[in-house]
């Protein structure tokens, strides 16, 4: 049986490729694409005095107490997001006082205080749509 099988191995025609010719002798291909992106964001800016400012102006004003520089008092611990801070700020009770330099004459006096902590917070929130369309042709021949 091994035999008759190899005999009609040897006996099998040849076999031979076909050559491929296409059928064509010129064509195009078009692309269309388009894309569309939505990006969502949010800023936040926080400004923060890390420290107190104390300002006196005026006219016709003289300082009643022995020193101009106020004492200070130092905030509880707070815990913000993990980050634990104190402030240092004016002590209220203890500032300095003021009086007029002439009973009866016309004066200006301001005095202002800047506390330490967030003096603004600024969030900006804003949504930009993308878009981007390609189109594409290419010809070819043979």
């Amino acid at each position: 049986m091994r035999t008759f099988l190899y005999l009609l191995l040897l006996c099998s025609p040849a076999v031979q490729a076909v050559p491929v010719v296409p059928q064509f002798t010129q064509g195009s291909v078009t692309s269309h694409t388009e894309t569309s992106t939505k990006i969502t964001e949010t800023i936040n800016s926080i400004d923060i005095n890390t420290g107190w400012q104390y300002t006196v102006t005026g006219t016709n004003m003289k300082h009643s107490g022995s020193s101009v520089s106020p004492t200070t008092v130092t905030s509880p611990s707070q815990t913000t997001d993990g980050i634990t801070y104190t402030w240092v700020g004016l002590d209220h009770s203890n500032k300095p006082d003021w009086q007029l330099q002439t009973d009866g004459a016309s004066f200006q006096f301001t005095e202002t205080y800047a506390a330490p902590g967030v003096s603004q917070q600024t969030i900006i929130q804003r949504t930009t749509d993308q878009t981007s369309i390609t189109d594409t042709t290419s010809i070819f021949q043979q």
